[in-house]
């Protein structure tokens, strides 16, 4: 075991968003070319190439940073493990966040730029109604309760395959079609393609998710009780030192 230097963790968090976001709208622009005609072929396409992409990054990222890309899990693992001094300090907290929104405004860049698109091209699509945000509420609190279970029954070591399987299903099942990650939500407004959110309906989502954050954490703690011993383990284990597990 040893002590990961903050700020390798935090271009962790950077780049591992930054790639997911490139994933999410790379792979919605692709698809709609490949598939102009056909919305529900261009899910398709999208959100496996996402899932994909989600499992992939985890693995690469997750012994560094814990591979948390998301602002959500970030502030549930702080929460679940702060009375056992687990799970991620206090004081790392604003700084994933930080890392992780700005990685997602990267992301959407970068990929506008691959596809030879303007930079910054802020989104039209207007994504704002009620049964939209009862979708993020539903995709975000699933994913917390996926993720702390994982953890809590010691099969951390599954959770890219899982997380990834479930944003893939998510993307599907719910009417939003799962952003549940506030930082990637507010990097998907710098893009006007087919992952884009116009930036007037980005604090609706973002509302609705920390709304999924607080039933989520609630459900947690009903099932397991103890969630917080296991903080460490999320997304996936990382070879942090202890001492560096501090509120």
């Amino acid at each position: 075991m040893h002590t990961i230097a903050s700020w390798r963790r935090l271009l962790a968090e950077f780049v591992g968003t930054a790639l997911l976001v490139t994933a999410v709208v790379g792979s919605g622009i692709m698809a709609s070319r490949l598939s102009p005609n056909d919305v529900g072929l261009q899910l398709l396409e999208n959100s496996v190439a996402t899932a994909f992409a989600l499992s992939a990054l985890i693995l690469t990222f997750g012994p560094i940073s814990g591979a948390h890309f998301n602002p959500v899990v970030s502030a549930a693992d702080w929460f679940l493990g702060r009375r056992t001094g687990t799970g991620l300090p206090g004081r790392d907290l604003a700084g994933y966040a930080a890392a992780q929104t700005t990685g997602a405004i990267a992301g959407s860049v970068l990929a506008n730029l691959m596809f030879d698109l303007a930079p910054v091209t802020f989104a039209s699509k207007e994504r704002s109604a009620g049964n939209l945000w009862l979708g993020e509420i539903v995709a975000t609190a699933g994913l917390l309760l996926l993720i702390f279970a994982l953890g809590r029954s010691g099969r951390a070591a599954v959770a890219p395959a899982a997380v990834g399987a479930y944003i893939g299903a998510a993307y599907w099942f719910t009417s939003s079609t799962s952003f549940a990650n506030p930082a990637v939500t507010i990097g998907r407004a710098f893009t006007d393609t087919f992952a884009g959110i116009a930036p007037a309906s980005v604090p609706g989502f973002v509302t609705a998710q920390l709304a999924g954050l607080l039933i989520g954490v609630g459900l947690l703690l009903a099932f397991y009780p103890n969630a917080g011993r296991s903080a460490d383990d999320i997304v996936v284990a990382h070879p942090l030192d202890q001492a560096t597990h501090r509120p």
